[in-house]
């Protein structure tokens, strides 16, 4: 792997969908890296038609072309992290754990599977290769309830179910999970992060807003760029959380659907 600086943050290469609204996807990994103190650099998995209204096409790039994105990456830049989001496929998702299995670095995997409108993102079979594939390489694991629902069978309806969850996709290999809880009913919004050593609760106001577009892709994100910079797990988690709790408050209203959130909301802090 490429040689840099010690004195640099951290590299991160992110595989996944590109959002041409600009709210999810590799833009919003993009722009939560970077304002974390990163360096993003990208292997795109698919071009979708999209906006707050909804995806209105999903265009996948071809397995080749996929690879040789990562590989001239890793080859030259290198990678102190690396995020994947959008797959899309169960033939993606073999090409991306073959590449994972070339380089030694920590694997965040955010197992994307439905648009924040409904829109599915994952087909039938990719959620099978997910599971068999992408949880064992994980070194963070981030499902939101639905797709912890997907790929355990276990109803997570609040927070024993997170945990339960949480317990059985450690048992299929990942290294930690973070049981995102914002699709769990109540007014606080409960994260857990799960690991082999045990579990951290983490809990939030809910924030009553349809401003939420991309929030799964940028937390995601936001945890990679902490650990590419050497934080903690735990630490990583907590910034990546106040963060996007702050993105979410600080939403600028976008478009007539579910809205992106305000990635850019540290630089106004240090003006």
């Amino acid at each position: 792997m490429a040689s840099v600086p010690t004195q640099f943050p951290g590299r991160v290469l992110i595989i996944a969908g590109s959002d041409s609204g600009g709210g999810a996807g590799l833009q919003a990994d993009i722009k939560a890296v970077t304002m974390l103190g990163g360096y993003a650099a990208t292997a795109v998995t698919a071009i979708t038609v999209q906006n707050t209204l909804g995806v209105h096409g999903v265009h996948p790039l071809p397995l080749d072309l996929i690879a040789a994105q990562a590989r001239a990456v890793l080859d030259d830049i290198g990678a102190d992290a690396i995020k994947t989001g959008m797959l899309g496929t169960a033939e993606v998702v073999e090409r991306v754990a073959a590449i994972l299995d070339t380089v030694d670095v920590p694997v965040v995997v955010d197992p994307v599977m439905v648009a924040k409108g409904g829109a599915p993102l994952l087909q039938a079979a990719g959620i099978a290769a997910v599971r068999s594939l992408m949880v064992p390489r994980a070194a963070l694991l981030t499902p939101n309830a639905p797709e912890a629902e997907a790929l355990t069978g276990i109803t997570v309806a609040d927070l024993d179910g997170q945990r339960r969850a949480g317990e059985a996709l450690l048992a299929l290999g990942a290294k930690a999970v973070l049981m995102k809880g914002g699709h769990v009913a109540g007014n606080t919004v409960i994260d857990l992060l799960l690991t082999l050593d045990g579990e951290t609760v983490m809990e939030g106001p809910r924030l009553d807003t349809r401003h939420t577009h991309g929030t799964g892709c940028t937390l995601a994100s936001a945890c990679a760029a902490g650990i590419a910079r050497g934080l903690p797990l735990a630490v990583a988690v907590a910034e990546a959380r106040a963060y996007v709790f702050e993105a979410i408050r600080r939403a600028p209203g976008l478009g007539q659907g579910h809205g992106p959130l305000d990635h850019g909301w540290p630089l106004r802090d240090r003006t």
